[in-house]
């Protein structure tokens, strides 16, 4: 009696532990691991589709003159494009990696809020749903650049901008309910003796992240409001025949524009600080100024947004103050890259794939720093401002910063979480592809822009073929190299593996979420562990 009594105890505790089968597992889920897993295949979705639009842009821009689609449907395309990159694929990557990571770098058996958790998520593919059916409505795309400046989208939008507005709101929900749970849970779930300065960076970078989106998202929100105001309901927020100004758009939208570029690429400082000392086998360099500099980075996120709008007629002090504002950023940020050299320095290191990509990362990020430096001066930024020169620097700075950290922070975990190990040769193959096609992509936008070709237009003249010739080829070349990633992808969650990794997959790595069984079971820490 007392062993079928065991038994049936058993069996229901398997029941209530295991996860649901089938759709159902997937659709009511509230385990972090799992939500962390539907974030990051959304995210690679999406990279597929806002890729293809790039590549798109990238053909039409082959040659002079009209190469495969209108004009209108290229404007289409490019806010598309934007749109999808920054909201689809770098912020729920990260959201996914902070789902997977957080609960267990803290010694949490999952996050505070589980069910907010699986609503922050399933918002995510209506939004998106509600912003790809604009382009199969009647009349005008979203013609309006990613930025969707005032009157552009207010007066002159087409009605499918009522779509996009509401996508957009979901959208910020989602994220404000996904920053809410991460805070919620860092304050509250770290183990017993897992003090403030026992962290690891990403914990610290998520943190930091979180306060800056529950800030920020409400102004993209009220944003979105008044320009459905001014569209349906008589107001001239932004119409200047009604009494507004349509620079009102541009400061609201770069007071939100500008920390949200430190949402995107904080998490991917909190990443690279993982890995490097990892392969660096050292402990991370100036632990605390890392810590510092990331608040610090945000806090001054918040005072620089004006440098978006050097051209539009801002009077000299306020020039001024934006440039030096815009110059004192770069101190912090300089202080992680100096801290991160000084990590690799006399290290023992070892170059597999997730340090490749960190030390891309490095190089890359910090040319996109630079070129940032340079766009921070006024004088100067009449002449960038525009430009190729901006799309090159902000995709040094997003490709190469973002999401080169997203995919190493991938390479990195992934063995600890589906307990199989991927062919390093074709992670190599895909790192050096990638960064081929990256720098072919970008560096030559550089030149075409200081020559003066502006962004956003479909044409151009014959002087500047040669180079769009190079970033096409270059961007055919960086989207065949992501092929490799999905293929080790797929390969690592779907064939059972034969091999039996130890719990510490990568021999330097440190951190609580090395210590439980690889793969990583479906609740761990459920006694929380007591850090000494």
């Amino acid at each position: 009696m007392s062993e079928t009594l065991a038994h049936q105890h058993e069996a229901h505790d398997d029941h209530h532990h295991g996860p649901e089968h089938g759709i159902k597992r997937w659709l009511f889920t509230t385990n972090h691991k799992d939500i962390g897993t539907l974030y990051l295949f959304f995210s690679f979705i999406m990279l597929f589709i806002g890729g293809a639009m790039a590549l798109i842009i990238r053909v039409e821009l082959f040659e002079p003159g009209r190469v495969i689609i209108n004009p209108e449907f290229f404007n289409q395309m490019t806010t598309m494009h934007g749109l999808i990159m920054v909201f689809g694929v770098i912020m729920p990557a990260m959201a996914g990696l902070a789902n997977w990571l957080i609960p267990m770098m803290i010694g949490a058996p999952d996050m505070a809020l589980p069910r907010l958790n699986n609503w922050s998520f399933w918002l995510l593919p209506f939004a998106f749903a509600l912003l790809f059916s604009t382009m199969f409505m009647s009349g005008p795309g979203l013609a309006f650049g990613w930025t969707f400046y005032a009157p552009l989208s207010t007066t002159y939008g087409p009605p499918s901008t009522d779509f996009f507005i509401f996508s957009i709101h979901m959208m910020g929900a989602s994220s404000i309910m996904a920053a809410l749970n991460i805070v919620v849970t860092i304050f509250n779930m770290r183990a017993p003796g897992m003090t403030w300065f026992k962290l690891p960076m990403f914990v610290w970078s998520w943190l930091v992240t979180g306060f800056l989106l529950l800030a920020v998202m409400p102004v993209l929100a009220g944003c979105v409001t008044m320009m459905l105001m001014d569209r349906h309901f008589h107001t001239s927020f932004f119409s200047a025949a009604g009494g507004g100004d349509p620079l009102l758009f541009q400061h609201v939208f770069w007071f939100f524009g500008h920390p949200e570029v430190y949402i995107l690429i904080l998490p991917g400082f909190g990443v690279i600080s993982d890995i490097i000392p990892t392969f660096s086998r050292k402990p991370l360099f100036g632990y605390r100024f890392m810590v510092y500099a990331t608040i610090i980075i945000a806090i001054l996120g918040f005072i620089v947004w004006m440098h978006h709008m050097f051209t539009t007629g801002a009077p000299i002090a306020a020039q001024l103050y934006f440039m030096y504002a815009t110059m004192l950023i770069a101190v912090p940020t300089g202080i992680k890259v100096f801290n991160w050299v000084a990590t690799i320095y006399k290290g023992s290191l070892t170059f597999e794939t997730p340090m490749l990509f960190a030390l891309g990362f490095l190089f890359m990020f910090t040319i996109g720093g630079f070129s940032g430096l340079m766009l921070g001066l006024v004088p100067a930024d009449y002449q960038y401002r525009d430009s190729y020169f901006v799309v090159a620097h902000f995709h040094y700075v997003l490709v190469s910063g973002s999401l080169f950290a997203i995919i190493a922070a991938v390479y990195f975990w992934l063995p600890k979480w589906t307990g199989h190990m991927y062919s390093e040769t074709i992670g190599q193959i895909h790192f050096w592809l990638s960064v081929i096609g990256m720098n072919l992509t970008f560096f030559p936008m550089h030149f075409i822009g200081l020559a003066g070709m502006p962004r956003r237009i479909p044409d151009y003249p014959l002087q500047f073929t040669d180079f769009n010739q190079i970033a096409t080829v270059g961007s055919f070349i960086f989207g065949i190299a992501q092929l490799f990633f999905l293929y080790i992808i797929l390969k690592s969650c779907f064939t059972k593996s034969k091999q039996h990794l130890p719990d510490k997959v990568w021999e330097g790595a440190h951190g609580l979420e090395w210590t439980i069984p690889t793969p990583a079971p479906y609740h761990t820490f459920e006694t929380a562990p007591i850090i000494k």
